[in-house]
């Protein structure tokens, strides 16, 4: 069939794109990391092409810096982007919740809303278990839906971009904790009954307190460790080392199944 190729190529490319996405969210390909397109190719059992779209594709979303001989490194945020985020964060939802966008946002439909409640509530159960593998998932899935009731594509690339770069900055800084029960931002469903009942007062005050309770959490956490990552932004990382390479990806044993496999086995 005529143009099936580009198709079935666009699609691997995802496919590798939003596994290692994955991978850096949950810190186990964690910020520094350097790697090649041989290296993740060979590592998913695929051609190099995809890979390299792939990479290029994550630059694009800011999270992978292109370095010298064709390696590619995962970006290192520091506790002054991440304040940025917030900021930026804020002022986007500030301005769904009192402009225009938030007409359709209180307009969305019953279906709707119960797609959104049913996220909302799988993401409070893992908040409040303090299971943060499951939360990740499902935090950044309830705030693409309810973003997207808002019916503005652009508000909720942004969005998108903007939480899985704070995710990134802060599932290190959190795992360090160990027991997480009573500590994350568990929400999710009062935020959700704020927009059915159309009560933009208190989904702005859920809000606001959302990004209090997160501000609080990430500077107590920086201000107990010094760490690169806790640094100001723009400083230079891990000074003595900052050159030495990294550290290659684990190759998939021969004869087992390419970790892209497993994704699409554990889908279906």
């Amino acid at each position: 069939m005529p143009g099936s190729e580009p198709v079935k190529r666009t699609t691997l490319r995802s496919q590798i794109a939003e596994a290692l996405r994955d991978e850096m969210i949950a810190g186990r390909l964690p910020a520094g990391r350097q790697f090649t397109v041989k290296e993740i190719a060979d590592q998913y059992g695929v051609s190099a092409t995809p890979v390299r779209e792939a990479l290029l594709d994550l630059c694009s979303q800011g999270l992978l810096d292109v370095e010298l001989h064709k390696s590619y490194r995962v970006r290192e945020f520091s506790h002054a982007d991440f304040t940025a985020m917030l900021e930026a964060r804020s002022l986007i939802i500030d301005g769904v919740f009192r402009r225009s966008a938030a007409r359709a946002l209180y307009a969305a439909t019953p279906e709707a809303l119960a797609s959104v409640r049913r996220r909302a509530e799988e993401a409070a159960r893992a908040a409040m278990a303090g299971d943060l593998d499951i939360l990740i998932g499902y935090d950044l899935r309830f705030w693409r839906e309810m973003a997207g009731l808002v019916g503005n594509p652009y508000i909720s690339a942004f969005l998108d971009r903007i939480r899985v770069q704070g995710w990134v900055f802060t599932v290190p800084l959190l795992r360090r904790l160990g027991d997480l029960r009573g500590r994350l931002w568990d929400r999710h469903v009062e935020l959700v009954e704020a927009v059915a009942s159309q009560d933009a007062e208190r989904a702005q005050d859920i809000i606001e307190g959302y990004a209090a309770h997160t501000r609080r959490l990430v500077d107590t956490l920086c201000a107990a460790r010094t760490t690169p990552t806790c640094a100001p932004a723009h400083a230079p990382a891990h000074a003595a080392d900052a050159h030495a390479p990294a550290a290659p990806a684990a190759p998939t044993p021969a004869g087992a199944p390419s970790p892209l496999a497993e994704r699409n086995e554990a889908r279906s």
